[in-house]
């Protein structure tokens, strides 16, 4: 008998966004995201390492590790021992050495009753970050206790896509005038005292959602449009005091696109939008700020101009005159278009949606978090996420200063909603 090939490692090209990430990634500019959740009870850190190494075998796009070819960055499937499942000891978002990490792209944490993944985002987005750790959590909670949840076996819930293709691609469609589709200018950016290097802030600020709901339906705007809007009335009033400037406030919304082109795919799917406010007189009121802000994100959030966002990202890369160019010249370009264009955004405010467990599970996890780390010109950031009756924003920040945030409250409360507030303690 002749001896048995040796099964080649599955490879397959990072998705259009993805490709950015590796060119810009730094120990302080991680590039990595959280989601996490809080349980009932501390985490059994052997329950949670087995419930990974279950999950993971089912997930190959997170066993995935990153090369470099001659003209582009890809994926290889990485057979090296799984990732350690450690208590956490450092501050969230920080970023993943690939080699201290068997050259995953991600990690799984613990800390008393919390469970963490964080990931690379070249990975994938918060939507495919979610659905994995879902999973993990479902498994984690069948293992910590079979005697109640032993209603299914280790297999992925039914109704979930492993589906791993580049959706970009895809749907591209060449766009007339896709030129327009990102006009990159000057945005003010948050300066002020810092915390010291290597510090991360964060505040989870824990809403009733149905009083959001409320507060944003008085002013006809949606929930999300309520919260950008509100964001970047703070930022006018404590960072520019209500004055005239000629620099606009940018705050960045990533809208994810499975819903508009009918993707499952668990690799990034998104594009980004400018929620855009430029103080052309003094004193606009709240309600003024609002209204211009979900103006601004309705006129983008529409199938025509999300098509010529994603038009405009893949015509690159499709390129035929730029495809040949070696890898080591394309990150020079790449690197020198992002150092060109990042400070045009002064922060970004992502929703991750709802969370909704399936009903054995869900008497077991309080909260959901998510969570962004810090970006060349952007000094803090905010992640929302709803689940069961509670909206959690949580703000990340390198700013000593919370003035911003004290007045995103106040205004909240203003608004009839309670607000709890909670930090990882850096400011004391």
């Amino acid at each position: 008998m002749s001896p048995k090939k040796k099964k080649l490692p599955a490879w397959e090209k990072l998705d259009n966004t993805a490709l950015l990430f590796p060119v810009i990634a730094t120990e302080g500019m991680s590039n990595v995201y959280r989601i996490s959740a809080t349980l009932t009870e501390e985490v059994d850190p052997q329950a949670l390492a087995e419930a990974q190494d279950k999950v993971l075998s089912h997930f190959l796009n997170f066993r995935m590790r990153l090369r470099s070819g001659v003209f582009w960055y890809y994926f290889e499937e990485n057979d090296m021992k799984y990732p350690e499942v450690k208590e956490e000891n450092d501050f969230p978002g920080s970023y993943i050495n690939k080699s201290k990490n068997n050259q995953y792209l991600f990690r799984v944490t613990y800390y008393k009753k919390r469970i963490n993944l964080e990931v690379f985002h070249a990975l994938t987005d918060g939507f495919g970050g979610l659905v994995f750790f879902k999973e993990l959590l479902y498994q984690y909670l069948r293992i910590r206790y079979p005697e109640i949840l032993n209603v299914e076996k280790d297999q992925i819930s039914s109704g979930i896509f492993l589906d791993k293709e580049d959706s970009y691609l895809r749907n591209f469609k060449q766009s007339k005038d896709h030129s327009a589709a990102y006009k990159s200018k000057k945005a003010i950016t948050l300066k002020g005292e810092k915390l010291p290097n290597g510090t991360m802030g964060v505040i989870h600020c824990y809403l009733p959602f149905v009083e959001m709901k409320a507060a944003a339906k008085k002013y006809g705007v949606t929930l999300n449009q309520f919260l950008v809007g509100t964001y970047v009335y703070a930022i006018y009033k404590e960072y520019l005091r209500g004055d005239v400037s000629k620099t606009p406030i940018n705050c960045c919304v990533p809208v994810d696109l499975r819903s508009y082109y009918n993707s499952h795919t668990l690799k990034n799917f998104f594009v980004m939008i400018s929620a855009i406010f430029r103080p052309e007189k003094e004193d606009y009121s709240y309600e003024e700020v609002l209204h211009i802000i979900a103006d601004c994100l309705k006129s983008q959030i529409n199938p025509e101009h999300l098509n010529d966002i994603l038009s405009y990202n893949v015509s690159n890369e499709k390129n035929k005159f730029l495809r040949p160019i070696p890898l080591f010249l394309k990150n020079i370009a790449i690197r020198h278009v992002y150092e060109a264009t990042a400070f045009g955004t002064t922060s970004t405010l992502t929703n991750v949606g709802k969370v909704e467990l399936r009903e054995p599970y869900e008497p077991y996890v309080e909260h959901f978090y998510a969570m962004l780390s810090m970006s060349k010109g952007q000094n803090m950031k905010g992640a929302v996420v709803t689940y069961k009756d509670t909206m959690i924003l949580t703000f990340s920040t390198i700013l000593a200063d919370l003035s911003i945030l004290r007045t995103f409250f106040a205004c909240l409360r203003d608004e009839g909603v309670h607000v709890a507030v909670d930090t990882n303690g850096v400011w004391e």
